[in-house]
């Protein structure tokens, strides 16, 4: 029992750094992995650093959905801008793996707004606060996600 914890934390870990930047939710697979070491034998996390880790990923995975929409606000966007981002990040995913979130948020934030009738001006600058809030929120998961899987390095080396 004690190996599959094992396997099924670090397959956690991992498969969570990677939601982090893909359509995933990371931060809770990499907790789920952390959980998954701490019930095992191979790792000694306590229950502090747990809790903590917890509050940490319930905050940013909220933030997560608020952040992106936070940008698109502070830059003049709205609903359009919202939505085409959305459904920009979606398809770019299928379309281009890597590059296509980055580029589908932005681009699907200007369509968005330009269909929603605003010019081309402001609907760029929304787009970019759609893609600066995507971008922050991208970046707190993968820290988020990285520091937990340092922990378990750490837990894990006698």
């Amino acid at each position: 029992m004690d190996i599959l914890l094992l396997i099924l934390g670090i397959a956690g870990l991992l498969v969570g750094l990677a939601g982090a930047v893909l359509p995933l939710p990371g931060p809770p697979l990499s907790f789920v992995g952390l959980l998954c070491l701490h019930f095992s034998k191979y790792a000694d996390i306590g229950e502090l650093t747990l809790y903590t880790f917890g509050a940490l990923t319930l905050a940013i995975t909220i933030l997560d959905y608020y952040v992106p929409i936070w940008g698109i606000k502070k830059f003049g966007g709205t609903s359009y801008g919202t939505w085409g981002s959305t459904i920009g990040l979606l398809l770019g995913f299928f379309v281009i793996p890597a590059l296509g979130i980055f580029l589908g948020a932005f681009l699907g934030a200007l369509v968005g707004e330009l269909i929603g009738g605003m010019g081309v001006g402001k609907a760029l600058k929304a787009a970019l606060g759609s893609f600066l809030g995507f971008v922050t929120g991208i970046f707190m998961k993968v820290v988020l996600c990285l520091v937990m899987i340092g922990y378990a390095i750490a837990a894990l080396i006698p």
